[in-house]
């Protein structure tokens, strides 16, 4: 909110608040799940939800108590209407899962490490998945990574919301160097290039695929050229 309580977002009566704490890729430690559960209690928060990008909203909180809720939690904001990366979506990948071929968890929490604190021209949300199930809906975020035997696959401008859309593979096949190198060049050109408030899939529409990837991947020798066709 503007001008309003810290991470807090108005709800629906237009009296009480909820706040999204910060949990990278899903994973909350103990001691973080014991914060929650004490100021839940003594702040008698009615609900706790789980969203679709892995992290708990606490909703129901007065604006009085809602800057000593997050004195108390120890955490930071997971944004839910600011400009900026607001989650990266990981599925376990080879931490624990079978079928995965690549370390999504590990992947996505270093990712929303690195682009948290980035501002955008929209809100922007990431999914990472260990292999081709895309358990992490990497085809539905405005950046998506899966993972193969050979590599990672990078996508981008997918969305997931009232106007959906399939993300384009940008490249195939890359280490996770040249991916992370991939995605820090998508976000610096759709953050130079994009209007306010667009996201990524109306800015993949406006612009076209074919010159993202061709800009992008311009000066990238990295990048195979397999990768890319």
């Amino acid at each position: 909110m503007v001008n309003g309580p810290r991470g807090a977002i108005l709800q629906r009566d237009r009296t009480s608040y909820a706040i999204v704490p910060r949990t990278p890729a899903g994973i909350v430690s103990p001691e973080h799940l014991e914060s929650i559960v004490k100021v839940v209690r003594r702040y008698e928060i009615p609900i706790i939800k789980m969203t679709s990008g892995q992290r708990m909203v606490l909703v129901g909180i007065k604006e009085e108590d809602i800057e000593n809720i997050w004195n108390e939690l120890g955490m930071t904001v997971g944004q839910a209407t600011a400009p900026c990366v607001h989650y990266v979506q990981a599925c376990a990948g080879t931490a624990t899962c079978r079928y995965g071929m690549q370390d999504s968890l590990g992947l996505g929490i270093e990712v929303e490490e690195i682009y948290q604190e980035m501002n955008l021209p929209a809100k922007l949300k990431m999914g990472v998945s260990g292999c081709f199930r895309c358990c992490g809906e990497s085809y539905l975020r405005d950046i998506g990574l899966f993972g193969s035997a050979k590599g990672w696959t990078v996508i981008f401008g997918g969305n997931s919301a009232g106007r959906p859309r399939i993300g384009d593979v940008v490249a195939k096949d890359l280490q996770k160097d040249q991916a992370l190198d991939l995605v820090r060049r998508l976000l610096e050109y759709y953050r130079k290039n994009a209007k306010p408030g667009e996201r990524t899939a109306r800015f993949v529409e406006r612009v076209g695929f074919d010159a993202i990837k061709k800009d992008v991947l311009t000066f990238a020798p990295y990048i195979p050229l397999d990768s890319v066709r």
